[in-house]
């Protein structure tokens, strides 16, 4: 037997709800700065209503309710996360610091180097 999840075709409905999410949420957008002569808190609140009405609609989609679940599961995820400790990031951070450092400085070594045989030696072009 597969483990495999089956994949449902979105119908109509829920294709139609999604793209009456994406209008509100740019009609919150466009009010926001339609509103320009309004006072913020005004401006703020028609952003904020668009946003929360797209987020309803949105939700009443299966596709809505899936990516309610992806975030719901990515953030369980993130909290199984070990982070490392300020000395452990310390080390870290110093270690990339230094190798940047050294292939910096490998790197003009062999940018001077080959300059010198193609420009001195190769082809006699003195700097």
């Amino acid at each position: 037997m597969s483990n495999q999840s089956v994949q449902t075709v979105s119908t109509s409905g829920d294709k139609l709800k999604v793209v009456l999410a994406v209008v509100a949420a740019i009609a919150g957008v466009v009010g926001f700065f339609y509103l320009a002569g309004q006072p913020t808190l005004v401006r703020a609140a028609a952003l904020v209503v668009g946003l929360l009405i797209s987020v309803g609609i949105a939700y009443t989609s299966t596709s809505g309710r899936d990516f309610i679940n992806f975030s719901k599961e990515a953030v369980r995820e993130t909290k199984k996360v070990v982070w490392p400790t300020r000395k452990e990031a310390t080390q870290i951070t110093l270690t990339v610091f230094a190798f940047v450092v050294v292939m910096a400085m490998f790197l003009w070594g062999t940018d001077k180097l080959l300059e010198f045989l193609l420009y001195d030696l190769i082809l006699g072009w003195k700097n």
